[in-house]
C-alpha cells in the first residue's frame, strides 16, 4: 500500500473510532488509561531496548546533545509516563460537563456542554513520551488521534503505540482510536495535513522549523507554538537566595527545552550584588553569558550581546542578560521579544507582582518560581499535549479539557420563533 493510501485509510479509521470514543463512558476510558500505565512499567525493558536503537540512529545522524536528551527514555521517563496516565485517570471527565445554565425571556433553558474535538493529528519530534501523553489525553477527552513521531524516535514511539493498541483491544475499545504513522517518509506529513475531511485539529510539537512547515502546508487548523523565549526578571528588593535558585534552575535544569530561561533581566539597583554571584554559579556548569553594555560593565569578561540574542531560543547553555532601569523597562523588553510562552518575576513587592501578572501577555506567568513549571504535569493536568502560544482555542499547557469544545444545549416546552 502506498504512503498516501495508508494515511487516508488511517484518517477514515480514526474518524470512525472517534464516534465510538465520543460515546465512551468515563469508567471505560479510565480503565484503558490505567491498563496502559501498567503495561508501560511492565514492558519497560523492551521500551528502553527500542530506545537504544533510536539513540544509535540519532548519533549517526549527528543530532545535538539537547535533541538526544529529549529522545532518551530513562527509568524516570517510564515512571513519569505511567504516573501521568494515572493522574489523568483520576481527573474529572471533561466530556458531558455542563457550563452555567440561563433562561431566556421566552422560557428556553440554555447551557453549554463539553464535547470531544473529534480526530487530532499530532506531529512531533524526538520525545517518545509524547506518544503516551497524547494518547492518554486524547482518550480521556473522547477523541481519536493519529501520531506522527520523528524519524529519530520511530522505534521507541512504535513500541509505546503498540502498548496503547494492546490496552485498547483488551478493554474492548476501538484500536484505531490511537494510530502511529508507521513510516519515516516525510511525505507522510504532507499527506496527513491534507486530510481536512477526517482530521479536526493538528498539533505540532518540536522546533520552530517543524511548526512553520506544518502551518504553511496544512489545510487543517493548527495549534501553534513556535518557540520559547522565556524571561526571568529579578526586581530590586528580591530575595537574593530565592532569585539565585530560580534563575539557576530556569536555565540549567534542562536547557534544551522550551520552558528554559533564555533571557535574564535584572533591576539596576540589585545588579551589582546579584550578577557576580550568578556568573560564578553559571560558569561552574558552563553557561555562556551574553550581556548588554551595563551587564558587561559589571561582568567585563563576558561576551557582548547583539540584537539577535534577545529574540533567540538558544536551547543550550547560553544566556542573554540585560540590566534594566526599572520594571517598566523589563516589561517593555518582554513585550518586544517574548514568544508568549513563559515569563517570571522574582520580587518581594506584592503590587509589582500583580502588575507583572496583569501586563505580561504570555501563556504562563510566574511569581517567585522557575519557568520550568510551565508544564502540564507540573501544573496538575497530569500530562500535556502541547503548550499553545496562539490563544485559539487554548493558551498555555493543554490537558484533557483543552481537547474538547462546547456545543449549545437548549431545552424548551414548545416555543416557536415569532
Amino acid at each position: 500500500m502506498s504512503v498516501e493510501s495508508t494515511i487516508i485509510e488511517m484518517s477514515k479509521a480514526a474518524r470512525s473510532a472517534s464516534r465510538e470514543m465520543a460515546k465512551c463512558p468515563s469508567n471505560r476510558k479510565n480503565e484503558v488509561l490505567l491498563k496502559i500505565a501498567y503495561k508501560i512499567k511492565a514492558d519497560a525493558d523492551h521500551i528502553k531496548q527500542e530506545n537504544e536503537k533510536d539513540i544509535d540512529f540519532a548519533k549517526e545522524k549527528g543530532l545535538s546533545d539537547a535533541m538526544i536528551d529529549r529522545l532518551t527514555v530513562k527509568d524516570a521517563t517510564i515512571r513519569s509516563m505511567a504516573d501521568g496516565l494515572r493522574e489523568v485517570a483520576k481527573q474529572e471527565d471533561p466530556v458531558g460537563a455542563m457550563s452555567r445554565t440561563w433562561k431566556r425571556p421566552n422560557g428556553l433553558e440554555v447551557s453549554r456542554m463539553r464535547i470531544p474535538l473529534g480526530v487530532i493529528g499530532i506531529i512531533y519530534e524526538s520525545r517518545p513520551n509524547v506518544t503516551i501523553d497524547a494518547a492518554g489525553l486524547c482518550l480521556k477527552a473522547g477523541n481519536a488521534v493519529i501520531l506522527r513521531g520523528g524519524s529519530e524516535a520511530l522505534n521507541s514511539s512504535q513500541a509505546l503505540a503498540d502498548i496503547v493498541s494492546d490496552a485498547l483491544r483488551e478493554t474492548g475499545l476501538p484500536e484505531k482510536a490511537v494510530q502511529m504513522v508507521p513510516v519515516r517518509d516525510r511525505e507522510a506529513v504532507n499527506i496527513l495535513l491534507r486530510q481536512e475531511e477526517d482530521i479536526d485539529l493538528i498539533i505540532p510539537r518540536g522546533g520552530e522549523g517543524l511548526i512553520r512547515v506544518v502551518v504553511e502546508n496544512s489545510k487543517i487548523p493548527v495549534l501553534k507554538h513556535y518557540k520559547g523565549v522565556c524571561h526571568v526578571y529579578v526586581d530590586d528588593g528580591a530575595d537574593i537566595e530565592i532569585a539565585k535558585d530560580i534563575c539557576f534552575n530556569s536555565k540549567v535544569q534542562r536547557p534544551g527545552v522550551c520552558n528554559a530561561m533564555e533571557t535574564l533581566l535584572v533591576h539596576r539597583l540589585i545588579a551589582q550584588e546579584f550578577l557576580p554571584v550568578m556568573r560564578e554559579r553559571f560558569s561552574d556548569v558552563g553557561v555562556e553569558l551574553r550581556g548588554c553594555p551595563k551587564t558587561w560593565h559589571i561582568l567585563p569578561k563576558i561576551k557582548e550581546a547583539v540584537e539577535e540574542d534577545w529574540p533567540a531560543e538558544f536551547l543550550d547553555l547560553i544566556l542573554a542578560v540585560k540590566v534594566v532601569q526599572n520594571m517598566k523597562e523589563a516589561l517593555e523588553h518582554i513585550a518586544t521579544y517574548s514568544s508568549a510562552h513563559t515569563e517570571a518575576i522574582v520580587t518581594s513587592d506584592y503590587e509589582r507582582a500583580r502588575q507583572f501578572v496583569r501586563e505580561v501577555d504570555s501563556s504562563v506567568v510566574l511569581v517567585n518560581a522557575s519557568t520550568r513549571f510551565n508544564d502540564g504535569g507540573q501544573l496538575g493536568l497530569g500530562a500535556e499535549i502541547g503548550i499553545s502560544t496562539s490563544k485559539l482555542h487554548a493558551f498555555g499547557p493543554m490537558g484533557a479539557e483543552e481537547l474538547t469544545t462546547t456545543k449549545f444545549i437548549v431545552f424548551g416546552d414548545g416555543q416557536i420563533r415569532e
